[in-house]
Order: structure tokens, then sequence, then C-alpha cells
């Protein structure tokens, strides 16, 4: 059986959403964590890193807990009208979690590598830290970001124990393409299972030629 258009389509909505989030949410936190020291910095870096060591069914059984109707946090959401357990936005929160240190980890490394001497010199000829950020800081930090942002969009993609702990695995609406695998090998079709790897499989190659082809751009 060949694989299912909607598996695509979700895996790829909530890999390019989750990725976004972590560079919206995490480049700001690598920037802090590698700028400033301050009361509690170990706490928050063991904090960032844990969904690394963490099984992502652990991971996901917490979200859910979090998340869930009967949680105080599961019941702001539900007054404000917002539900994510068992459906897409579930399925990014738990593929963001499970992503950021992927990408928080690098775009540190990235913005700890600056010289700061530079930013100072430009400071004093008048440049705002704006323009500062964008032309100095920003370009020599990127290929470091653009390696987090390929790291969180690949394991966003190939997420399965935290998505279908908080998400499920309905058709068409929350079953992505990892989960889909487990489901066709449960289901004894192994065709699909195939099928479905091996798009994976391409979705993680395209990812890497292209995080190769934006790394040779930026060294020239």
């Amino acid at each position: 059986m060949a694989i299912y258009p909607d598996d695509v389509r979700i895996t790829l909505q909530v890999a390019t959403v989750a990725t976004l989030i972590c560079l919206v949410v995490g480049g700001p936190l690598a920037w802090v964590l590698a700028r400033y020291r301050f009361p509690g910095q170990g706490l928050l870096s063991l904090l960032v890193t844990a969904p690394i060591a963490l099984p992502p069914t652990v991971v996901g059984y917490y979200l859910l807990r979090v998340l869930g109707h009967g949680s105080p946090f599961g019941r702001l959401l539900d007054r404000i009208g917002l539900e994510l357990v068992f459906t897409w936005q579930g399925a990014v929160v738990a593929a963001a979690v499970l992503a950021a240190p992927l990408f928080i980890i690098p775009a540190q490394a990235g913005f700890a590598s600056v010289d700061q001497e530079l930013e100072r010199v430009a400071a004093t000829l008048g440049r705002s830290r704006l323009s500062i950020f964008l032309t100095i800081t920003l370009p020599i930090a990127a290929r470091n970001l653009w390696a987090g942002v390929v790291l969180a969009f690949a394991k966003a993609v190939g997420e399965f124990g935290a998505t279908v702990m908080v998400a499920g695995a309905i058709p068409g609406r929350t079953r992505t393409m990892a989960v889909s695998v487990y489901d066709a090998i449960q289901a004894g079709d192994l065709g699909r299972a195939n099928a479905t790897a091996l798009a994976l499989l391409g979705i993680s190659l395209a990812s890497l030629s292209i995080f190769a082809a934006l790394t040779t751009f930026l060294r020239r």
C-alpha cells in the first residue's frame, strides 16, 4: 500500500511549526545562556537539555499531565478554547519540546563563539544594538544556527514517542509518518511501512543536503 498523503502533510506541518517555535523561543534563550551569568543558570541549562536524556514517552507522559483537562494549565486552555491533547497542535508541542535542545545547544555555542570585542568596537562607532546583531553577531553564528534548525527539523519529522502520547494516532488528523510506520507494522502492512520509512529517510537526507548547501554558501 502507498504512503497516505495526510500522513506526509501532517508530518511536514508539525515539523515546520515545531522548528519555527524552536527558532523563536530557543534563539533568545540560547543568546541569554551564551552571554549572561545569573542565579539558576545551571538549572535552566539542565532543563533545556533534559529532553535529550529522557525517554520520549516519559516526556510525552508529563506533557499529557500538564496539557490534559485535569491539570490547572489544561483547565486554563479549556477556558480560552485551546485544545492541544489529541490534536496536531499537541503534536507540535511534543515535537518542539523534544527538538528544542538540538537547536539551542548549537545556537548557544554559535553565540558564544562571537568575539564580543568586535561588537564593542562597532558600538563605539555609533552602531545600534540591532544593527550590530544583524551585521556582526548573526552572520558569525549563522552556521551554528542553521545546524540547529536542520537538527530540530529532522528530530521533529521523526519524533514518535512523545507525539503518540500527546496527540495519538488519528488518521488524517494527528498521525505522523513515524507513527504511521508503527501502525503499518502492527497491521502487518510491510509495504506501507517500507514506503513510509523510505520517505522519512528521503526527507532527512534532503534536510542534510540543504544544510550542506547553506554551509557552503555561508563560507564564501
